[in-house]
């Protein structure tokens, strides 16, 4: 018999972001990181929070490698897919997950009709 687990914060937070899409989120702080794999050697780790497009916090924090240079309180495009977060950095064997894409100058949403 299989018994039923509710699921934890972090992987309702997955699943409402489907892999290699772009999200919006604001950037909370920064990760300093003094031993770490060479693939990340030159990049700053970044904790970014998921929004919406009115800047409503989704799910949980993430750990972002920023391509962007992006800063702390900004509000930032991030993909979170491997081959997507690589290609963003450059480097094939980085072990990268979550990447920060861009910084967003600012967000129009149509009002619904």
């Amino acid at each position: 018999m299989r018994r039923s687990t509710p699921r934890s914060s972090a992987s309702s937070t997955r699943s409402k972001y489907r892999r290699g899409e772009m999200h919006l989120a604001r950037v909370l702080g920064d990760v300093v990181s003094t031993l770490k794999d060479p693939g990340l050697d030159g990049y700053k780790l970044l904790l970014v929070q998921p929004v919406s497009p009115s800047d409503a916090p989704i799910g949980g924090p993430m750990l972002a490698i920023d391509a962007a240079q992006a800063g702390i309180g900004e509000r930032v495009l991030v993909v979170r897919e491997g081959r997507a977060a690589l290609s963003a950095v450059r480097r094939r064997a980085a072990p990268v997950e979550v990447a920060i894409i861009g910084v967003v100058d600012s967000v129009h949403v149509e009002p619904e009709s």
